[in-house]
């Protein structure tokens, strides 16, 4: 594909912490961008000289263990020369096309009360080396907008034990959406230890967020997009029912399709089942904890 003869007035947003095995493949991808910011929360690796290798600035991020996490602190105070960002994650990797596409959406007039001022863009997973055509395929993700118009959703004000960066949070658009053409690639999961690492972080914020009902109700209503509006309703759906590890298995497995994606599907559906059984788990500890006996 032919490259522009002048960088794209974009600015990528990329949050990190030891990301040096990912960050190369990831920066590449996006050399076209006139701006790009590394929000780093102390990386001990090599990510920082990897990033400023590739001409990013590299900006430290101190959490406070609740709020604003990394995406909605970095949208809040760094100087963005752009009205348009993208939010990159160092594991995901953008297709050449992706600067074309770019290019036309963010150097068109924009009127923000009649024209899309976000974007979805579709991800693909690399799971035990193979991508997966089914399972958590199609995976729309909104990461290109209006900055000024956009924020993270805050979905729950205690700490959650998950992080300092928004992962199941989705942003919030006031205004008119649509879709990208292009589609990126997330190595999210090179290996079965990295996916346990991880969802191990994710059921910790799932439990405390399940325990706080009214506040997810209230932020849900906001999303336009209709499959994130499924997802969290059938979530509202399975805490209320038994068995859901199997529940989140045959989910992955029956209705999206794993079985498909031959073996790996099938691994990819059990890991999720063992996923929600450690949000069940931590669910029960967390309400049986001498804190909240205490409380009620």
């Amino acid at each position: 594909m032919t490259r522009l003869d002048r960088k794209v007035p974009v600015s990528i947003i990329i949050p990190i912490k030891n990301e040096a095995g990912n960050l190369p493949r990831c920066l590449a991808s996006v050399s076209w961008a006139d701006e790009v910011f590394v929000v780093d929360s102390k990386s001990t690796d090599a990510s920082i000289e990897i990033s400023e290798s590739f001409g990013a600035k590299v900006v430290q991020f101190e959490f406070n263990g609740v709020w604003p996490k990394k995406k909605n602190w970095a949208l809040d105070n760094l100087p963005l020369s752009h009205d348009w960002v993208f939010i990159l994650d160092a594991d995901e990797v953008l297709p050449p096309e992706a600067e074309a596409e770019f290019n036309a959406i963010v150097t068109a007039p924009v009127n923000p009360e009649s024209d899309a001022i976000g974007y979805w863009i579709n991800r693909r997973m690399m799971f035990m080396n193979k991508w997966l055509k089914h399972a958590y395929y199609p995976n729309w993700n909104l990461r290109l907008f209006l900055h000024k118009h956009c924020r993270y959703e805050k979905l729950i004000d205690e700490a959650t034990a998950s992080g300092d960066n928004e992962v199941h949070e989705h942003v919030v658009v006031n205004g008119r959406t649509e879709r990208l053409k292009s589609e990126m690639e997330h190595y999210a999961f090179p290996t079965v230890e990295i996916f346990v690492e991880k969802h191990n972080r994710y059921s910790n914020w799932e439990a405390r967020y399940t325990l706080s009902q009214a506040k997810r109700q209230q932020n849900s209503k906001k999303l336009d997009n209709k499959e994130v509006r499924l997802t969290r309703r059938l979530k509202n759906l399975m805490q209320s029912m038994p068995f859901r590890p199997l529940l989140r298995f045959l989910y992955v497995y029956i209705w999206q399709k794993g079985f498909l994606d031959g073996i790996e599907g099938y691994y990819f559906a059990r890991l999720h089942g063992f996923y929600e059984f450690l949000t069940v788990l931590k669910i029960y500890e967390l309400k049986n904890s001498p804190a909240a006996r205490k409380s009620d």
